[in-house]
């Protein structure tokens, strides 16, 4: 289907995580303080994403995973971040396309989101490149379209106008569902070895399947 939402292309130089990382620490107690309405921008196949930045714990340069046999594209593994074992996801695999390349600028992005019972669980997504901290007032965000957006319209919490073009901004916590978080989740006790991702391998692949 031809895309029908002129959406913001990809190309602005992107920042580095480092400084991404300053940028958003920065926002971010605006935000809390209730100052302003902050969102961290992404490159993601060649458009511009964002996600609101309370949901985002920190950005990190893309480093060696481990894999899980038998996963569907968009799980690509997990990571140790400082001892805590955090799933990664490609978003883009996710909204139906391709697995992301990775290249110098590709970021994992960590993201909390709500698992149920009052508990929380980091998730990292995987990024092209990470671009700016913007304020998005709410008399500047739109309704997601009915229809001719790239991805489907329960992903997208609204349309962020910025510089006359649309942002989209993601409903995060869509991204994966709450049965596949709750498999992923057992793992976060485990060590990221082979015999630990493999025994994992057939729930989290059911998991995914029925998402």
């Amino acid at each position: 289907m031809e895309n029908l939402v002129q959406t913001a292309t990809a190309t602005a130089d992107p920042a580095t995580p480092r400084e991404a990382q300053r940028a958003l620490a920065a926002a971010q107690h605006l935000d809390a303080a209730g100052e302003a309405h902050q969102y961290l921008t992404f490159a993601l196949s060649g458009e511009m994403f964002a996600v609101g930045i309370l949901n985002v714990k920190e950005i990190i340069e893309y480093g060696t995973l481990a894999e899980i046999p038998m996963m569907p594209p968009f799980i690509r593994g997990v990571i140790n971040l400082r001892g805590r074992v955090v799933p990664v996801i490609d978003l883009a695999a996710r909204f139906g396309g391709k697995q992301s390349e990775i290249g110098k600028r590709t970021c994992i992005v960590i993201v909390e989101l709500a698992t149920g019972d009052e508990e929380r669980r980091e998730l990292g997504i995987i990024v092209d490149a990470v671009s700016e901290v913007l304020e998005i007032p709410a008399s500047e965000i739109e309704p997601p379209p009915s229809f001719g957006a790239k991805i489907r319209a329960d992903f997208i919490a609204g349309m962020g106008k910025v510089n006359n073009k649309f942002v989209i901004i993601l409903k995060i916590e869509r991204a994966i569902s709450s049965d596949d978080l709750a498999v992923l989740n057992t793992l976060g006790d485990s060590d990221i070895s082979p015999p630990a991702l493999g025994q994992a391998a057939p729930q989290l692949l059911a998991a995914a399947a029925a998402a």
